[in-house]
């Protein structure tokens, strides 16, 4: 099969990419056997790339969606290869298929606290529960036990990163010291988690009124480690839930940073991080899911 043309690159860098892809996949397991991770081609109103995986588990429509990725396709495939590099899936590049891709409804969660949000929505946010969906959860009719076998895929994916953050070398230092101000960072989304904010959650006339806050954990290019809590502005009328006008950050994303300050560094297992706080952002590469 003919690789599909990648815009923007010479018929030379072309070939050199794909010789690389192709080193990457050496020794990797058939698509046949352990399915495959996609990067996605940017199309019509949707300008990045995007991350995808293809298992042979589940019957019918076997490609989900697993998290944006940005417009050039070097870096998409950088971020690609790091987050499923110690996983024995093979990692292709591929045009969308609206007719495979496009999602039925299937991957929507059905109960609980995350009902009605995607599994991709919770892949990095709670895998506690994406476990609990996968592996406890006792479905009642037939379309549930298939949304059973696309949560262990999805299971599969969380292992997949995490046997790569486990097997990659710590590295990164503190960006400086506590109260000194840094400008012009562009940073890459490693972790999102959701929480309310206690202090100022209230309960206004019977109403509860939920302020959340999104807890990045982020990498610069040098690979140093940053913590960044980004406070909701508007309430939610649910606890956990990220109001609908809030930018919902996700692994993968690019983002910058104008300028901040230290609050303080600290050390989580290994690994180095500093906290920034009165962050002003520069331009972004948001994406949705």
């Amino acid at each position: 099969m003919t690789p599909p043309r990648i815009p923007g690159l010479t018929e030379h860098e072309q070939a050199l990419l794909y010789e690389k892809l192709n080193t990457y996949n050496q020794g990797r397991a058939s698509y046949k056997e352990a399915g495959v991770y996609l990067v996605v081609f940017p199309r019509a109103e949707h300008p990045t790339y995007s991350l995808w995986i293809y298992s042979p588990l589940p019957e019918r429509q076997s490609v989900f969606f697993l998290c944006e990725l940005v417009a050039d396709v070097h870096e998409s495939l950088r971020m690609a290869s790091t987050l499923c590099f110690y996983s024995e899936r093979r990692l292709l590049l591929v045009e969308y298929n609206a007719k495979r891709m496009q999602s039925r409804g299937e991957d929507l969660i059905p109960v609980g606290k995350y009902r009605g949000h995607y599994l991709h929505e919770i892949l990095s946010i709670d895998p506690a529960y994406l476990a609990w969906l996968a592996f406890k959860f006792q479905p009642r009719i037939p379309k549930q036990e298939r949304f059973v076998l696309i949560a262990r895929i999805y299971y599969a994916v969380y292992i997949d990163v995490q046997r790569s953050k486990i097997r990659r070398k710590p590295s990164g230092g503190f960006l400086g010291k506590e109260g000194e101000k840094v400008e012009n960072l562009t940073l890459m989304v490693t972790g999102v988690r959701i929480e309310d904010n206690p202090y100022k959650t209230h309960i206004q006339g019977g109403t509860p009124f939920f302020y959340v806050r999104q807890l990045l954990r982020l990498k610069d290019t040098a690979g140093n480690c940053v913590s960044i809590t980004v406070n909701a502005r508007t309430a939610s009328r649910h606890s956990c839930v990220l109001p609908a006008m809030e930018h919902a950050y996700q692994v993968g994303e690019t983002v910058k940073v104008a300028s901040a300050h230290i609050a303080r560094t600290y050390m989580a297992g290994s690994t180095k991080y500093t906290r920034l706080t009165h962050v002003k952002w520069g331009q972004c590469t948001k994406l949705s899911g």
